[in-house]
């Protein structure tokens, strides 16, 4: 089963490496490692994640305060975006068609 990334998605996680690393090219890679995590553990175990809102999941990134939400479609799981914790909880429902 491989994870998929919206294009939304991609420019998210963008965003958020670029903000990183201008404050530290280390601290940059490390969030992407902390990204690169997510796909695995969604892999693995994709329906350990919460439910939180109409078949969406939200995983969190360990030590960054993202959160990376997606759903379980047919063809595999669909990362719909990525998004500071703290961030309006309605900017993913849209993606969401929600």
């Amino acid at each position: 089963m491989t994870v998929r990334f919206t294009p939304e998605a991609e420019a998210d996680l963008g965003e958020a490496f670029a903000w990183y690393t201008k404050r530290g090219a280390a601290l940059g890679l490390e969030f992407l490692a902390s990204v690169a995590d997510v796909p695995r553990r969604i892999e693995a175990l994709p329906q350990s994640a919460p439910e939180v809102h109409h078949g969406i999941r939200r995983a969190l990134l360990h030590r960054f305060p993202y959160c990376v939400f997606y759903l379980l479609e047919s063809g595999g799981p669909v990362v719909l975006g990525c998004f500071h914790a703290s961030r309006d909880p309605s900017a993913w429902r849209v993606r969401a068609g929600a």
